[in-house]
């Protein structure tokens, strides 16, 4: 039996190349996705072939990563329950989708993961494994194994001398990728606990950014970032510059108890300093492009495009009809975003755009000849009729 396992090098998945050889008697291969975390990847899978796997990929998925999943999600405005920008969410489906193709070259018959059986994580892969190949076989060793804490993997990773990025003195659960770094576990658990003052990595406490501000121009095409102060980049390259900017400027981070899918609540600290410039950059630049029904009607459906991702369900019909209608809106939002970082906070100052709908002579409190005041009367109380239709009656 083949199985492709999604390899992190982490605590989970090293435990699992051997634990899924003892107990299918199977080939496992190791499959480790560059998603931008900065990690020192050919080490990973040397360590992968040194653990017990036959095989190791390092896929480089960075620009795939950014074009097709973050952005997309971007021009969505997606954020679910109000906070969390889903960095870990939109990754998923991604890493979900190259485990299958390679399974599928490998000949494997079935595909393995290290989510737990209380996270989100377990339904984001598995959605993604069936929704590709209908047929294949899913193992999830975290509710198969024996093991039930994070401190008895650690207890089997040192009897087996495996080596693992984890300690008993602070057994954190982190994930990062080019778009953020989430935290969970230890003394996050406790959501009245402040997370400890050295708890960052890509960016610095806001109380210790510089005393000046920095200013940022970001051009957007169709709904899309381009270009920072003038320099037209690649979507990795330009979240990259984006993430040491806002890094450096104390931006991006939020301490949420979020309502996962399975029905937990759980206490996580993200850090997304880029994604949230892009955010706040994207809808400037839709506050002067898109038209008013257009941009209402997108808004309303925003809830239920992040529970999509959220939940894992990115190849869904429901999240493809949702972008559809989302990337013809974008079609419109062509501008720039001018924007102040200081200690934390992100600032719009400026926005422009050559298809912009703002028109001064409108809406200016000055003298104008463009807008007839008289002719608000009318609309008013027409508006107004079915207001006293209703005091009326009652």
């Amino acid at each position: 039996m083949k199985i492709v396992l999604a390899y992190s090098g982490g605590l989970d998945t090293s435990v699992a190349i051997k634990w899924l050889k003892e107990t299918y008697d199977a080939e496992v291969i190791a499959y480790c996705a560059d998603l931008g975390q900065g990690e020192d990847l050919e080490a990973i899978k040397e360590k992968a072939l040194i653990t017990g796997a036959s095989k190791a990929y390092v896929e480089d998925l960075r620009e795939e990563f950014v074009r097709d999943f973050i952005f997309p999600m971007l021009r969505a405005n997606a954020v679910y329950e109000g906070y969390y920008l889903m960095g870990t969410s939109i990754a998923r489906p991604l890493i979900a989708k190259r485990q299958i193709e390679i399974a599928q070259a490998e000949g494997a018959e079935a595909v393995a993961h290290g989510a737990t059986g209380k996270g989100n994580d377990q339904v984001r892969f598995e959605l993604t494994y069936y929704a590709l190949k209908p047929d294949i076989k899913v193992i999830a060793p975290w509710r198969h194994w024996p093991f039930n804490s994070r401190q008895s993997l650690i207890d089997y990773a040192q009897s087996r001398g495996i080596d693992v990025p984890v300690t008993k003195e602070k057994p954190y659960s982190m994930d990062q990728n080019i778009f953020h770094i989430s935290y969970e576990g230890g003394v996050l658990e406790d959501p009245w606990a402040e997370p400890p003052e050295d708890m960052y990595t890509m960016m610095v406490p806001p109380e210790k950014a510089p005393d000046e501000p920095t200013y940022v121009e970001i051009e957007y095409k169709e709904g899309d970032p381009v270009s920072v102060n003038g320099e037209q980049l690649s979507p990795f390259q330009l979240l990259d510059k984006l993430n040491r900017i806002a890094g450096e400027n104390g931006i991006g981070r939020v301490d949420i108890v979020e309502n996962r899918y399975v029905g937990i609540k759980s206490r996580g600290v993200y850090e997304t300093p880029g994604g949230t410039v892009l955010h706040i950059a994207h809808r400037a630049v839709e506050s002067i492009t898109l038209d008013r029904e257009a941009l209402h009607l997108r808004d309303s459906l925003i809830p239920r495009y992040a529970e999509a991702v959220y939940y894992g369900y990115w190849y869904s019909p429901e999240r493809e009809a949702l972008q559809s209608l989302i990337d013809r809106v974008s079609r419109d939002v062509t501008g720039t975003a001018r924007l102040k970082l200081y200690k934390g906070n992100c600032t719009v100052v400026g926005r422009k755009s050559p298809v912009s709908l703002y028109n001064p002579e409108l809406a200016t409190f000055e003298a104008e000849e463009v807008y007839d005041q008289k002719d608000a009367e009318g609309f008013i109380k027409l508006n107004a009729l079915r207001l006293k239709a209703q005091r009326n009656r009652r």
